[in-house]
């Protein structure tokens, strides 16, 4: 059933958005109606728990709210535990729900915001972790060719924050449901300095179970970012970018304290946090939009902001960064 709606209270944001027409997709069976229905609309827009997108004051095209439910254990053979979660389950309970039931290795993972489906579009990661050396499968509807697709590991075209899905045209993929698979044999990933650092983790140790690792991961995240039902955000608004090693070394002369972390490859990922605290924007205000005062790289709604006057503070942190740094940041959420 189609009707107009206020999304404002459907992306984590924040932002106002009224959309034209909205579908909240609970079964499956709607699809035999449903996928016709975007085919013949201009690029409709997937919705999860929007919180990674950008989303204007208006929508004229369709909007479809994927509620999907259930998690189902499809194999418990051989050495991983494949387990089917359907797109509209939270992704923080799926988290939660898999350490508890011995599932582990997505406990790095733990309290990012959003739904299962919409997690392989970014290929979230945190804390040393990324979705896409988890996952098994995606299963989607291509609108296209108006059938199921699975696509495995590899045809996703996994990427820093990026994926086969984020990358096609809006509304051609609707994902269902993922296949993860979760190795038995589990190490607990505590490379990352915060974990590193965490008083009840440590490396030497054998007795981390991952539940500790989870508890930490989430204590950390509440330390460092806002909790968007109390201040809109998207979390991290734009990507650590990834330069050469003879531009990180040219910056490095000139910036001793500059942050940055050698890659498999040979080049650094920066910072870019410490890159827009540097140019002085932490804790900023413009309005009803800003920089969170203890993490740069997240910009918040204090209420009632639209997109532009969130992006227009993007840009201007955008150009700062260019001209002190001579590096050009990317914006991570998908701007509407």
């Amino acid at each position: 059933m189609m009707q107009a709606s206020d999304l404002s209270a459907f992306n984590t944001l924040g932002l106002t958005c009224h959309a034209k027409q909205v579908v909240v997709l609970q079964d499956l069976a709607q699809m035999a109606e449903l996928g016709p229905l975007l085919a013949q609309g201009p690029q409709g827009l997937v919705l999860g728990a929007g919180s990674n997108v950008v989303l204007p004051s208006t929508l004229p095209s369709l909007v479809v709210r994927v509620a999907l439910k259930g998690i189902t254990l499809a194999q418990s053979a051989g050495d991983h535990w494949l387990i089917d979660v359907a797109a509209g389950e939270n992704w923080h309970d799926w988290v939660v729900t898999a350490t508890a039931n011995g599932w582990w290795g997505l406990e790095n993972l733990g309290l990012i915001p959003g739904t299962v489906g919409a997690a392989p579009v970014q290929n979230i990661g945190a804390y040393g972790v990324e979705l896409c050396q988890r996952i098994e499968s995606v299963t989607a509807w291509q609108v296209t060719e108006q059938k199921y697709v699975t696509l495995s590991r590899a045809e996703c075209g996994f990427g820093y924050r990026d994926s086969i899905f984020k990358r096609a045209r809006r509304g051609e993929w609707l994902i269902v449901s993922v296949r993860f698979a979760l190795a038995k044999a589990w190490q607990p990933v505590l490379t990352y300095p915060d974990l590193a650092r965490h008083p009840q983790l440590s490396l030497a140790s054998q007795a981390v179970t991952a539940q500790d690792v989870l508890d930490a991961v989430c204590a950390v995240r509440r330390r460092k970012l806002p909790d968007p039902a109390i201040l809109g955000n998207a979390g991290s608004f734009f990507k650590n970018p990834v330069v050469s090693a003879a531009q990180h070394a040219a910056l490095q002369v000139r910036f001793p304290q500059l942050v940055a972390y050698a890659q498999k490859d040979g080049s650094f990922k920066l910072a870019a946090g410490w890159l827009i605290e540097q140019c002085g924007f932490k804790g900023m205000r413009s309005g009803a939009v800003g920089v969170h005062a203890q993490q740069a790289l997240v910009l918040v709604n204090y209420g009632g902001a639209q997109a532009t006057e969130l992006l227009a503070l993007a840009d201007t942190i955008r150009q700062a960064v260019q001209t002190s740094f001579g590096v050009t940041l990317e914006i991570e959420p998908v701007i509407v």
